[in-house]
C-alpha cells in the first residue's frame, strides 16, 4: 500500500468516532501522543501489556482453536484484533442436522451464509468483551494493498476490540483439489483469488488478490495495527500415515503460510515493535487428550453457543442469519472445545547460564532469534539482540557446553521463491568462546527427507551435551517417531539422522542426565509416555520403554534430581501438575527405568508446559496468568499468580551459586522474570518467589510499546 492510502486509512479508522464515553479517536491511538522518555527505569509488576492480533483461515477457528488465550487476551483490555483471510462460505447453506436440530434445507446462498458467519462471530467477541452478544458494532470498508478493501468492525463498547474480513474465497473442502484456493493460490495453480463478499457487508467492490497482493494486504493490516503477538494456525501439521491427506484443513495451513510470509514481510518495515509468532493445534486435537479443566471448557463452549446461534432467537436483526447453524450440530467440534495446543514453542529450554553467574534467554521475535544476557547476580539483563539470519520459527532450546559457551537451537522456515521451496530445517549456533559471539546459523537439516510439499511436523529440537562436549539432537518427525542426529567429537560435524522408534509421539522430546551420567529422554504419545534410557553413560540410547504412566496432555518438562530424572507433566481434563521421579532399573543392568507413585505438584488447572528448575515451577494457573508454585509444597492447590498472560512457555534455570529464575515472553514481546529463589527444597510453607517483572525495565513515564 502506497503511503498515501495508508494515510487514508489511518483516516478512515480514525474516523471512526464513537462518541461514548468521550471515545473520540479510534482505540488503536492514531490522534494520540507519546510523552517523552524521562531518563529513569523503573520496576514494576508485570501486568498483560503488547498487541495480540489472531489470523484465521475461517470464522470460528479462533474461537475453536484460540480459545481460552483469545478470551482472556481481551479480558485484560489489550488491543486485540482477529483477521478472517476467507469467508467461509462453504456450500451457501447455513442449516444444522441432528436431534432437535434440523433446519429446513434451503437454496445455496454462498454470501448469505457467510454474513451470517460474521453475525455469529460479532455476538461471541461482544459476549467476551462485554458480557452482551447484542452490544454494536461499527463496520466499515477500508482500502487494502493491492487493489482490495476489508471490512473492519469496531466493537463500540470496547473499542480496542476489532475484527477485519479479508473475504477471500474458502476452498470450500478440507482436503479436495480446489485450485481456487489459498492453496492454490500458494502453489500457483492460479493466478489471482478472489473475492466471496458477505451479504450485508459495506465492502461494496468485488477483488481479486495474486499472491504477492494476498501477502501485502496482510502484511499492511500488520503494519496498521502494530501488533506486539501474533496468533496463527500451523503451517505444517504433517500427513496421516503413509503421505496421506492433511491432519487438518487446507485452508488452516495454507493461510498460515501466507500470514508467515507477511510477518516476513512485515518485519523488515522500519519504526515497528518487536513481535513474537505463536502458532495453534487444529483439526488434531480431536484425537488427543482434553488440555482444559471443565470451568474453562464450558466458557470456552458458551462462546461457541453464541456463534451457533443455538436458541434461534433474531437477535441480530439479519436476514441471513445470527450464526451458524452448521455448527449448531455439534458446538464443542470434534472435542475441540475442551483443548487448546500450541504447534511450535511449547519448550521450556530456552535459558541456561553460561559461565558462571552468565544468564542468557532466547526467543523468536521478527523472525530472528533474539537473546537477552545478565553478567551476573546484581547485574542488569541486557537485550534483545540479535543473531544474524531470518526465518526463525517460535521456540528455542538453550545448552551449556562444559567450557561455559552456549549453543542455541531452532527450526527455521525457508519460503523461497517457489512453492517448491518451501521447507523447514533444524539449524544450531554455538558461541565461538565463553561470553564470545554465536557463531553462524548451521543447518542439520530435517528426518524428512521425503516431504515434498513442505508439511513437516517436525518438532522444537531437544539436545544433552555429554561431559567431553558433544552434543546430539533430538526431534520428534512428521512420521511421530524419535530421531537423532550426534557429533562424534565436541565441535564436529554432526553424523547422520538417526531412527530411535516410538509411534505415535506427541509434543516435544524432552531429555536430562541423571546423576550417574546416563541420559534420560522422554516423548508423550496420546495414551502415556515412552522412554529412552542409556544402559550405563557412553552406551548407546536404549529403548523405547514403555513407562506405564498415565495419560498426560503432551506437553512435558524433565531435569535431574538426585540418582534419577523428574517429570513434570498436565493432567487431562484438569489441568493439575502431576510429577514423577525416573530411576535406574533395580540391578543397573539397564532397561525401563522405575517410576514413583505420580503426584501433585501445585496447581488447580492450566494448560502448556510447566518451566522446572529445582524447586520452582512455573507455567500457567487457571486464571491462564503466568504463576509460580514450590514443587509438592503442603499445599498442592497453590500458586502465586501474577496479572500478566504470555506466550509460549515458561522457562526456568537453576543457577551455580543456589538460585533459581523463571522467565517467560510477555505478550509485549518482552522478557520477563522472577526474582531469584533457592533452587533446592524449600522451608515447608514457604511461598515461591515474586513479582514477575520486566527483565530490562521500562522507563518512567514511557508507555508501552
Amino acid at each position: 500500500m502506497s503511503l498515501a492510502s495508508r494515510t487514508r486509512l489511518a483516516a478512515l479508522l480514525a474516523a471512526f468516532s464513537v462518541g461514548a464515553a468521550g471515545v473520540t479517536t479510534w482505540a488503536y491511538g492514531y490522534g494520540t501522543e507519546r510523552q517523552p522518555a524521562a531518563p529513569e527505569a523503573v520496576v514494576r509488576p508485570s501486568v498483560t501489556e503488547g498487541s495480540a492480533l489472531q489470523v484465521v483461515a475461517h470464522p470460528d477457528d479462533d474461537l475453536f482453536f484460540m480459545n481460552p488465550d483469545l478470551s482472556r487476551s481481551i479480558s485484560t483490555g489489550i488491543k486485540v484484533t482477529t483477521v478472517y483471510l476467507t469467508s467461509g462460505e462453504s456450500d451457501g447453506r447455513n442449516e444444522a442436522h441432528g436431534p432437535h436440530l434440523q433446519d429446513a434445507a434451503g437454496p445455496a446462498d454462498h454470501a448469505a451464509y457467510a454474513e451470517a458467519r460474521q453475525n455469529g462471530i460479532r455476538g461471541a467477541y461482544a459476549q467476551m468483551a462485554t458480557g452482551n452478544r447484542t452490544s454494536a458494532w461499527q463496520r466499515k470498508s477500508v482500502p487494502t494493498a493491492g487493489g482490495g478493501s476489508a471490512e473492519v468492525d469496531v466493537l463500540v463498547a470496547r473499542p480496542e476490540v476489532n475484527l477485519v474480513w479479508m473475504q477471500l474465497r474458502e476452498a470450500r473442502s478440507i482436503s479436495g483439489d480446489n485450485p481456487d484456493s489459498l492453496r492454490g493460490l500458494w502453489d500457483g495453480r492460479v493466478t489471482a483469488l478472489g473475492a466471496q463478499l458477505t451479504s450485508g457487508t459495506p465492502v461494496k467492490d468485488s477483488f481479486t488478490y495474486t499472491k504477492e497482493q494476498a501477502i501485502a494486504a496482510i502484511a499492511d493490516v500488520f503494519a496498521m495495527y502494530r501488533p506486539t503477538t501474533i496468533r496463527t494456525q500451523d503451517p505444517t501439521p504433517g500427513r496421516a500415515a503413509g503421505g496421506g491427506a492433511f491432519l487438518d484443513h487446507q485452508d488452516h495451513m495454507y493461510g498460515a503460510r501466507f500470514v508467515q510470509a507477511a510477518a516476513d514481510s512485515y518485519a523488515r518495515t522500519p519504526d515497528r515493535p518487536h513481535f513474537s509468532v505463536q502458532n495453534y493445534v487444529s483439526y488434531p486435537n480431536s484425537s488427543l487428550p482434553p488440555t482444559l479443566d471443565p470451568r474453562t471448557a464450558e466458557e470456552k463452549l458458551g462462546y461457541l453457543k453464541t456463534y451457533a446461534w443455538m436458541d434461534r432467537q433474531d437477535w441480530c436483526g439479519s436476514p441471513a442469519g445470527c450464526g451458524d447453524r452448521k455448527t449448531a450440530t455439534r458446538p464443542a467440534g470434534a472435542g475441540w472445545s475442551q483443548a487448546i495446543r500450541y504447534s511450535r514453542g511449547d519448550g521450556t529450554s530456552w535459558m541456561a547460564e553460561g559461565v558462571a553467574g552468565r544468564l542468557w534467554a532466547f526467543a523468536a521475535l521478527d523472525g530472528r532469534m533474539a537473546y537477552w544476557t545478565r553478567s551476573g547476580p546484581e547485574a542488569p539483563w541486557q537485550g534483545p539482540r540479535f543473531l544474524p539470519g531470518s526465518g526463525i520459527d517460535t521456540g528455542a532450546t538453550a545448552a551449556r557446553l562444559p567450557d561455559g559457551r552456549i549453543a542455541v537451537l531452532a527450526t527455521r522456515t525457508t519460503l523461497g521463491t517457489a512453492p517448491q521451496d518451501y521447507g523447514r530445517d533444524v539449524v544450531y549456533a554455538v558461541q565461538s568462546a565463553p561470553d564470545g559471539a554465536f557463531g553462524p546459523w548451521q543447518s542439520l537439516g530435517t528426518p524428512d527427507t521425503a516431504d515434498q510439499s513442505g508439511t513437516s511436523a517436525i518438532s522444537e529440537p531437544s539436545v544433552s551435551v555429554d561431559p567431553a562436549g558433544r552434543m546430539t539432537v533430538y526431534v520428534r518427525d512428521s512420521g511421530r517417531t524419535l530421531r537423532a542426529r550426534a557429533q562424534a567429537a565436541p565441535d564436529a560435524p554432526f553424523g547422520a539422522w538417526q531412527a530411535l522408534g516410538g509411534a505415535g509421539l506427541q509434543g516435544d522430546p524432552v531429555t536430562a542426565t541423571d546423576a550417574s551420567g546416563r541420559r534420560h529422554v522422554y516423548a508423550a504419545t496420546a495414551g502415556s509416555v515412552l522412554a529412552w534410557v542409556q544402559p550405563a553413560p557412553d552406551a548407546p540410547l536404549a529403548g523405547p520403554y514403555p513407562t506405564g504412566l498415565p495419560q498426560t496432555t503432551g506437553a512435558l518438562s524433565a531435569g535431574p534430581e538426585g540418582d534419577g530424572v523428574r517429570l513434570y507433566f498436565r493432567r487431562p481434563g484438569t489441568g493439575a501438575v502431576g510429577t514423577t521421579l525416573a530411576t535406574a532399573a533395580a540391578g543397573g543392568g539397564g532397561g525401563a527405568p522405575q517410576f514413583s507413585p505420580v503426584a501433585d505438584a501445585g496447581g488447580r488447572a492450566g494448560y502448556g508446559a510447566v518451566g522446572i528448575a529445582g524447586r520452582l515451577l512455573a507455567g500457567r494457573a487457571g486464571a491462564g496468568t503466568v504463576s509460580t508454585a514450590g514443587a509438592e509444597g503442603p499445599d498442592p492447590q497453590s500458586w502465586q499468580e501474577s496479572r500478566m498472560l504470555y506466550t509460549g512457555a515458561p522457562a526456568a534455570v537453576a543457577e551455580s551459586a543456589g538460585t533459581a529464575f523463571a522467565a517467560v515472553l510477555g505478550l509485549d514481546a518482552e522478557l520477563h522474570v522472577t526474582p531469584p529463589a533457592p533452587a533446592g527444597p524449600a522451608p515447608l510453607g514457604s511461598r515461591p518467589p515474586g513479582p514477575w517483572h520486566r527483565a530490562v525495565p521500562s522507563t518512567a513515564g514511557q508507555p508501552p510499546r
